[in-house]
Protein backbone atom coordinates (compact mmCIF):
# COMPACT_ATOMS: atom_id res chain seq x y z
CA UNK A 1 0.00 0.00 0.00
CA UNK A 2 1.29 3.00 -0.82
CA UNK A 3 0.79 6.44 1.66
CA UNK A 4 -1.86 8.19 -0.28
CA UNK A 5 -4.54 5.23 0.28
CA UNK A 6 -6.83 4.95 2.19
CA UNK A 7 -6.23 2.29 5.24
CA UNK A 8 -9.60 3.13 7.11
CA UNK A 9 -13.32 3.47 6.07
CA UNK A 10 -15.60 4.80 8.73
CA UNK A 11 -18.95 4.55 7.57
CA UNK A 12 -21.07 6.94 9.74
CA UNK A 13 -24.80 7.87 9.76
CA UNK A 14 -27.96 8.10 11.78
CA UNK A 15 -29.61 4.61 12.59
CA UNK A 16 -31.24 2.83 10.68
CA UNK A 17 -29.08 4.14 7.20
CA UNK A 18 -27.51 0.61 7.00
CA UNK A 19 -24.12 1.56 8.95
CA UNK A 20 -23.47 -2.09 9.81
CA UNK A 21 -24.82 -4.00 7.05
CA UNK A 22 -23.19 -1.89 4.52
CA UNK A 23 -19.81 -2.33 6.63
CA UNK A 24 -20.07 -6.10 6.46
CA UNK A 25 -20.90 -6.04 2.79
CA UNK A 26 -17.64 -3.74 1.93
CA UNK A 27 -15.78 -6.00 3.92
CA UNK A 28 -17.12 -8.86 1.35
CA UNK A 29 -15.52 -6.18 -1.53
CA UNK A 30 -12.65 -5.73 -0.17
CA UNK A 31 -12.26 -9.87 0.50
CA UNK A 32 -12.99 -10.42 -3.02
CA UNK A 33 -10.86 -7.73 -4.43
CA UNK A 34 -8.18 -9.14 -2.61
CA UNK A 35 -7.40 -6.27 0.40
CA UNK A 36 -6.54 -7.79 3.64
CA UNK A 37 -9.12 -6.35 5.36
CA UNK A 38 -11.46 -6.23 8.93
CA UNK A 39 -14.60 -5.14 10.10
CA UNK A 40 -15.81 -3.49 13.14
CA UNK A 41 -19.06 -2.83 14.33
CA UNK A 42 -18.14 -0.26 16.97
CA UNK A 43 -21.98 -0.38 18.67
CA UNK A 44 -20.44 -3.98 19.71
CA UNK A 45 -17.54 -2.36 21.10
CA UNK A 46 -19.51 -0.06 23.28
CA UNK A 47 -22.45 -3.17 24.44
CA UNK A 48 -21.96 -2.92 28.24
CA UNK A 49 -23.72 -1.99 31.50
CA UNK A 50 -24.14 0.31 33.09
CA UNK A 51 -23.36 3.20 31.51
CA UNK A 52 -20.97 5.31 33.38
CA UNK A 53 -21.79 8.18 34.93
CA UNK A 54 -21.34 11.07 32.65
CA UNK A 55 -20.85 8.80 29.66
CA UNK A 56 -23.98 7.44 28.48
CA UNK A 57 -23.03 5.93 24.96
CA UNK A 58 -19.91 5.13 26.97
CA UNK A 59 -17.36 7.14 24.36
CA UNK A 60 -13.88 6.37 26.42
CA UNK A 61 -14.33 2.54 26.68
CA UNK A 62 -15.73 2.48 22.98
CA UNK A 63 -12.31 4.18 21.85
CA UNK A 64 -10.27 1.93 23.95
CA UNK A 65 -11.94 -0.95 22.36
CA UNK A 66 -11.19 0.43 19.07
CA UNK A 67 -8.02 1.33 19.65
CA UNK A 68 -7.30 -2.41 20.92
CA UNK A 69 -9.04 -4.24 18.48
CA UNK A 70 -7.67 -2.14 15.78
CA UNK A 71 -3.95 -2.58 16.49
CA UNK A 72 -5.03 -5.98 17.37
CA UNK A 73 -6.08 -6.57 13.21
CA UNK A 74 -3.80 -4.37 11.94
CA UNK A 75 -0.58 -6.69 13.51
CA UNK A 76 -2.80 -9.27 11.63
CA UNK A 77 -2.22 -8.14 8.34
CA UNK A 78 -5.49 -6.06 7.92
CA UNK A 79 -4.07 -3.19 5.64
CA UNK A 80 -7.79 -1.76 5.66
CA UNK A 81 -9.84 -1.56 8.75
CA UNK A 82 -13.94 -0.65 7.92
CA UNK A 83 -15.50 0.82 11.15
CA UNK A 84 -19.29 1.15 10.83
CA UNK A 85 -20.58 3.59 13.60
CA UNK A 86 -22.26 6.97 14.91
CA UNK A 87 -19.79 9.48 15.17
CA UNK A 88 -21.30 12.94 15.69
CA UNK A 89 -18.32 15.76 15.80
CA UNK A 90 -15.16 16.40 14.23
CA UNK A 91 -13.35 16.24 17.34
CA UNK A 92 -14.98 12.33 17.72
CA UNK A 93 -14.17 12.03 14.55
CA UNK A 94 -10.30 12.77 14.93
CA UNK A 95 -10.33 10.35 17.97
CA UNK A 96 -11.89 7.66 16.54
CA UNK A 97 -9.21 7.94 13.23
CA UNK A 98 -6.65 7.90 15.88
CA UNK A 99 -7.52 4.53 17.45
CA UNK A 100 -7.75 2.77 14.26
CA UNK A 101 -4.81 4.37 13.53
CA UNK A 102 -5.91 5.56 10.46
CA UNK A 103 -2.63 7.15 8.31
CA UNK A 104 -5.47 8.10 5.77
CA UNK A 105 -9.51 7.84 6.83
CA UNK A 106 -12.50 8.01 4.20
CA UNK A 107 -15.12 9.30 6.43
CA UNK A 108 -18.21 7.81 4.79
CA UNK A 109 -21.49 9.36 6.02
CA UNK A 110 -24.63 7.38 4.76
CA UNK A 111 -28.24 9.49 4.08
CA UNK A 112 -31.63 7.70 4.16
CA UNK A 113 -35.12 9.47 3.22
CA UNK A 114 -36.72 9.51 7.36
CA UNK A 115 -40.21 7.35 5.81
CA UNK A 116 -37.56 4.77 4.96
CA UNK A 117 -35.21 5.35 7.85
CA UNK A 118 -38.61 4.37 9.74
CA UNK A 119 -39.69 1.43 7.92
CA UNK A 120 -35.56 0.02 8.55
CA UNK A 121 -35.85 0.77 12.33
CA UNK A 122 -39.80 -0.98 12.47
CA UNK A 123 -38.67 -4.16 10.51
CA UNK A 124 -35.39 -4.28 13.09
CA UNK A 125 -37.21 -3.54 16.28
CA UNK A 126 -40.53 -4.04 15.15
CA UNK A 127 -40.77 -6.94 18.16
CA UNK A 128 -39.13 -4.10 20.95
CA UNK A 129 -41.75 -1.50 21.17
CA UNK A 130 -39.01 1.06 23.41
CA UNK A 131 -36.18 0.22 21.59
CA UNK A 132 -38.53 1.20 18.27
CA UNK A 133 -39.96 4.18 20.56
CA UNK A 134 -36.21 5.29 21.41
CA UNK A 135 -34.67 4.73 17.56
CA UNK A 136 -37.40 6.43 15.93
CA UNK A 137 -36.87 9.49 18.04
CA UNK A 138 -33.06 9.76 17.92
CA UNK A 139 -33.25 9.26 13.95
CA UNK A 140 -34.19 12.88 13.15
CA UNK A 141 -31.84 14.58 16.02
CA UNK A 142 -28.64 12.50 14.67
CA UNK A 143 -29.64 14.09 10.99
CA UNK A 144 -29.61 16.98 12.45
CA UNK A 145 -26.55 16.45 14.49
CA UNK A 146 -24.60 14.95 11.81
CA UNK A 147 -25.58 17.91 9.18
CA UNK A 148 -24.34 20.85 11.28
CA UNK A 149 -21.02 18.60 11.69
CA UNK A 150 -19.57 20.44 9.50
CA UNK A 151 -17.28 17.57 8.59
CA UNK A 152 -14.95 17.95 5.64
CA UNK A 153 -14.25 15.80 2.53
CA UNK A 154 -16.74 13.06 3.43
CA UNK A 155 -18.27 11.09 1.03
CA UNK A 156 -22.22 11.59 1.41
CA UNK A 157 -23.98 8.46 -0.03
CA UNK A 158 -27.92 8.55 0.01
CA UNK A 159 -28.64 5.12 0.70
CA UNK A 160 -32.61 4.96 0.24
CA UNK A 161 -32.41 3.89 -3.65
CA UNK A 162 -29.66 2.13 -3.76
CA UNK A 163 -29.14 -1.44 -2.59
CA UNK A 164 -26.66 -2.50 -0.01
CA UNK A 165 -24.57 -4.01 -2.35
CA UNK A 166 -24.11 -0.81 -4.97
CA UNK A 167 -23.07 1.57 -1.49
CA UNK A 168 -20.71 -1.19 -0.62
CA UNK A 169 -19.22 -1.10 -4.32
CA UNK A 170 -19.02 2.63 -4.33
CA UNK A 171 -17.38 3.21 -1.51
CA UNK A 172 -14.72 0.13 -2.88
CA UNK A 173 -14.38 2.29 -5.79
CA UNK A 174 -13.58 5.84 -3.78
CA UNK A 175 -10.67 3.28 -1.86
CA UNK A 176 -9.36 2.01 -5.11
CA UNK A 177 -9.63 5.49 -6.70
CA UNK A 178 -7.59 6.95 -4.19
CA UNK A 179 -4.95 4.30 -4.90
CA UNK A 180 -5.12 4.93 -8.68
CA UNK A 181 -4.01 9.34 -7.97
Amino acid sequence: MSGDEFDSVLINGSVGAGKSTTADRLGEELERRGVPGAVIDVDELRRSWPAPNGDPFREKMTLANLRAVAGNYRAGGAQVIVAAGVVESIDELARSADALAANRLLHVRLTIAPDAAVRRLRVRHGQDLPGLEWHEHRHPELVHTLERAGFADEVVIDTTRLTVEEVARSIADHLRAAGDD
